[in-house]
């Protein structure tokens, strides 16, 4: 058993699940999966009281996985939720938790998509049923057993279900279920509706409740920024270019991501490492004490591994990834502001994301303010300044015999001394760009757009945020030669393009729900003009494509075939 999932093992969950866990990279239950896990594992009913973002998915979906007969192909588990874009969310965390076990099918049921696939998929005998209620009423109508197999019920956001008017459908699915299930209900508010529901549906409920009871330290200066997922690393890079620290620490959610984040700083210059929880304690041991001295200048952590950490000359903390809960939120930029120093901390939070800011506000009693991105003037600023204060010291010291040196490598190279100038700058700067077009050319990020509001909830994409994946779109006509499909990876083609308005997001959002992969598993998608390319895993690819053959996107058929180079 590796280190990281030693706090898991101990909650007593299915291995195959465990096996998942480890993969993912989770190094340690949150509080709500720690007080939760057992109390499902029982069989007890349940209430949970946790705000988004606590790691309440993982705190049902991991027990009820555990108990999940895959041999039988009926509905199992059904999991309610209040709108379309949470219920991919959840569907998607249930695939990726029981990759380990075979035979165990998820299906996400919602409106705003056809209900013959979905239909199809539940009498398939999936045995993991997320739904929006009236969604999953409409197929009650059309089989009204539907449910009649189901083992275990969750109630997820119910105090957002009966604000969205759910109520009446919400009391047709009770009575399409076993009176012998058990059911969990997660609500971040207990208003009196809720206690109702818990009084006439739940059998002496066991009460779990997260409480945040922290404050924030006011010399703490704090900011968020609006990114997409997959723009994280190309974000972190800019905002490392005009911000003046002294030492930062990243703090990420997996094991992967402190590997990665670092091996991407290093390659940029940046004397970085990771910090983990699967990492020896004396190599942890060592990374703290290089950043302590100045050997390292950035580290990228994970909560558990950061623990206790005290490191004076920290002056920066980003949160590149969400973190579980408010609680969480303070402990980690309480790393800076250290003896009685001031503090920088940023947040970068995707769309998905805004509830938990959300919750961190209202907790901590402080505002989080929202920055922009660096455009690429901040960005050549940042690095003319840094490049005048590193030749600055240098001045003193020139001797005029130095030019000598100069005109013998003009002379050696065949160039001039403006040339040779613009060389040696290039090297010192490690080619990076010193002029305003050349930075913009290499600042393709957008900004993630604020989203609407409508009543009490916001205006979702179909998909929610998923990383978009592949390029602008492209022009066809002119061929081009095309790299290899990555390893693993078959190129298919479907005739949905730009002028469809299809983008990445959306053929990656049908393929992950429809074909049951995992986010993972897809590679490249290119948007051409009148057709896209997908890179799908090679292993079984005509079975999925068949699986995919009923699917449709922005209203239109996807007909995935395999794409072959002539």
């Amino acid at each position: 058993m590796t280190q990281e999932t030693a706090g898991f093992a101990a909650l007593g969950l299915h291995p195959n699940v465990l096996a998942a866990i480890a993969a993912v990279g989770y190094e340690e239950p949150s509080p709500i999966q720690a007080q939760s896990i057992p109390v499902i594992l029982e069989g007890h009913d349940m209430i949970g009281q946790a705000q988004t973002g606590t790691g309440k998915t993982a705190a049902f979906a991991l027990p009820m996985l555990s108990q999940i007969e895959p041999s039988r192909r009926v509905p199992q588990v059904l999991v309610l939720v209040p709108t379309r874009e949470l219920a991919l969310q959840v569907a998607t965390a249930f695939e990726t938790y029981s990759k380990q076990m075979p035979g165990v099918g998820v299906i996400a049921v919602y409106g705003g998509a056809p209900m013959g696939p979905q239909l199809k998929a539940l009498r398939q005998g999936a045995q993991v049923v997320v739904a929006t209620p009236g969604r999953l009423c409409d197929h009650l109508r059309r089989d009204e057993n539907l449910l009649s197999t189901v083992k275990s019920l969750v109630l997820d956001e119910a105090d957002e279900m009966l604000k969205l008017g759910f109520m009446d459908d919400l009391e047709v699915i009770f009575e399409a279920m076993p009176s012998s299930r058990q059911s969990v209900l997660f609500s971040a508010t207990l208003p009196a509706s809720i206690r109702s529901i818990a009084e006439r549906h739940l059998k002496e409920p066991k009460h779990v409740r997260i409480a945040a009871k922290t404050q924030t330290v006011a010399r703490i200066e704090q900011a968020h920024l609006m990114v997409h997922a997959d723009q994280k690393p190309a974000s972190i890079l800019r905002l490392l270019e005009v911000e003046q620290f002294d030492a930062l620490i990243g703090f990420v959610r997996t094991k992967q991501a402190t590997l990665d984040i670092a091996e991407l700083l290093e390659r940029q210059g940046y004397r970085a490492a990771a910090l983990n929880g699967d990492m020896p304690q004396a190599q942890r041991e060592r990374v703290i004490e290089s950043l302590k001295d100045g050997s390292l200048d950035i580290v990228i952590a994970t909560d558990v591994a950061a623990r206790g950490l005290d490191v004076a000359r920290i002056t920066h903390v980003l949160n590149v990834d969400m973190p579980y809960d408010p609680e969480s939120y303070v402990h980690r930029i309480g790393r800076t502001g250290r003896a009685g120093r001031e503090g920088r901390a940023l947040l970068l939070v995707t769309p998905r994301e805004r509830r938990m800011l959300q919750v961190i506000e209202r907790v901590t009693g402080q505002k989080v303010g929202e920055v922009r991105l660096p455009d690429a003037e901040t960005v050549l600023e940042a690095r003319l300044n840094r490049l005048a204060t590193g030749l600055q010291p240098l001045l003193a010291n020139a001797v005029a015999s130095r030019g000598a040196v100069r005109d013998e490598l003009c002379r050696r190279l065949g160039t001039d001394m403006d040339t040779l100038a613009a060389v040696l700058l290039a090297k010192l700067t490690e080619g990076k760009a010193l002029d305003l077009e050349s930075v913009r050319r290499e600042q393709p990020l957008t900004p993630a757009a604020p989203r609407e509001r409508s009543g009490d909830r916001y205006e979702r994409s179909e998909r929610g945020d998923r990383p978009e994946r592949g390029d602008r779109p492209e022009r066809s006509g002119a061929p081009r030669t095309m790299a290899p499909p990555s390893e693993g990876k078959a190129r298919c083609r479907t005739a949905l393009g730009a002028r469809d308005g299809v983008q990445a997001k959306n053929l990656l959002g049908a393929i992950l729900n429809e074909g049951g992969l995992s986010r993972e598993a897809i590679g490249r998608i290119q948007i051409r003009e009148t057709f896209s390319l997908i890179e799908l895993p090679e292993e079984n690819l005509d079975r999925l494509l068949t699986k995919l053959k009923d699917t449709r996107v922005a209203g239109k058929a996807l007909r995935l075939r395999r794409y072959r180079e002539d």
